[in-house]
């Protein structure tokens, strides 16, 4: 047997086992922040005729990936109307349970990539993304929600608005090149959230620095906010990451990368425990990720891709990158480790495998089509998908092995997610239940 049918039929008889006990995906990247599923008997062939357990249209349009706990499923979306919205989605079924605005607004996307000064004070948005962009967080009890328009809300699971703010009108205008997109975290009883942004510094004026700020989850009152200073100026400034988390000994520390610099936090507090500075590569899209006590990120704009020592305090150096690679990196697509080895795929379906300790390149391959998802990782394979629902299936294994292609027709820049054994995919116009 050739090792690509050997591994199409080992994927395939995973079909036959009974899934572990479902997880709940209740934030952007999944339970560990990480874009990793522990679950087992996943599909791994569809089409539009072929495995699709439901499909709830959507109105249109966002591409936030959905927050899943129990059988809700809460997704956002930026509906034509300019209606900023939370929706309730019944896992079971794929019913709409219940629908809830939050906000309003539209979005100005700019005909030229110069910006004037006065444009550089207020955020435009790109044509691949509008204000439901941020992805939902939830706990079991509470289900947050960000827009770019400034509004965080937060829900109980029968829809009842327990609290809004909205940060633009209580620190100032987005400045941010093309839209803001950072998604909220949870840390115990706290919502966490970034602003990475054009720090206007250049201008005359007053400055628009980045910042974090956390609020109380039951409540909405504000626990803390921290500066993010940076030497970066005009888009080099700019973030569109989401914080993540990483266990160190006894401690939780919370990975922010932009604005050409890497840090690590107490997210109790805002404190900043570490830093590490000059990380030239203009504005950063892909997030971080945590695996083996490194964090993998990119410098920015196709610049490469570091794996970092964690565990220093103060300010760190260039003897803290462990490796790098310079190469095809991606933009916008956010890395995923699964074991010993880390899979990315560039903007234009360049898709790579690298030893995870080493930086060593184990295979690189095409792939059809652009790219904004970031990957999935389950059951030892990898989840490819482009923007224009083409899921490419690819062997999370040393050796490029592609096990199926599977094409919807619909428009995908969100990432694809896992629960209870099901693939969940945003399209432009319909939410994807996938199983078989």
């Amino acid at each position: 047997m050739s090792i690509r049918a050997a591994i199409l039929a080992g994927s395939l008889s995973l079909l036959f086992v009974a899934p572990v006990r479902g997880e709940n995906w209740p934030q952007w990247r999944g339970p560990n922040h990480n874009g990793v599923s522990g679950e087992t008997g996943l599909p791994v062939a569809w089409s539009q005729t072929l495995g699709i357990r439901w499909k709830c249209k959507l109105p249109e349009w966002g591409t936030s990936t959905p927050a899943i706990w129990g059988d809700a499923i809460f997704l956002t979306s930026h509906a034509e109307n300019s209606k900023l919205l939370l929706l309730r989605i019944d896992k079971a079924t794929g019913q709409i349970v219940w629908t809830r605005q939050v906000g309003g607004g539209s979005v100005d996307s700019p005909k030229a990539l110069r910006k004037t000064p006065e444009m550089r004070r207020h955020q435009q948005f790109h044509a691949t993304h509008n204000l439901a962009t941020p992805s939902p967080v939830t706990d079991g009890e509470v289900v947050v929600v960000h827009f770019g328009s400034g509004d965080l809300a937060a829900f109980d699971f029968d829809g009842r608005q327990l609290w809004h703010r909205n940060l633009q009108e209580e620190n100032g205008d987005y400045t941010i090149w093309w839209g803001h997109a950072n998604s909220p975290v949870l840390y115990k009883n706290l919502v966490i959230s970034v602003c990475i942004q054009d720090s206007c510094s250049d201008l005359p004026g007053d400055p628009a620095p980045s910042y974090m700020i956390a609020h109380f989850k039951e409540t909405g009152v504000e626990s803390w906010k921290s500066m993010r200073p940076t030497e970066a100026r005009a888009e080099h400034c700019d973030a569109y990451t989401t914080p993540v988390f990483w266990r160190n000994g006894d401690a939780i520390e919370m990975i922010v990368m932009g604005g050409q610099i890497l840090n690590g936090y107490d997210p109790a507090s805002g404190k900043e425990l570490w830093s590490l500075p000059g990380l030239t590569g203009n504005r950063v899209i892909t997030g971080p990720v945590v695996a083996h006590d490194h964090v993998y990120t990119t410098q920015g704009m196709r610049q490469p891709l570091l794996a970092v020592e964690l565990g220093g305090r103060g300010e760190l150096d260039r003897k803290d990158v462990a490796w790098h690679h310079d190469t095809s990196t991606p933009d916008s697509p956010t890395p995923v480790v699964w074991g010993d080895l880390l899979f990315m795929v560039s903007d234009n379906g360049i898709a790579k495998c690298l030893d995870a300790h080493t930086g060593h390149l184990k295979w690189t391959e095409r792939l059809e089509g652009a790219y904004r998802a970031s990957p999935l990782a389950a059951e030892g394979r990898i989840y490819f998908l482009n923007m224009e629902g083409l899921a490419t299936v690819v062997a999370a294994t040393p050796r490029f092995g592609r096990i199926t292609k599977n094409q919807l027709d619909d428009d995908t820049i969100a990432s694809p997610i896992v629960s209870d054994g099901n693939l969940f995919i945003r399209g432009r116009k319909w939410l994807y239940c996938i199983k078989q």
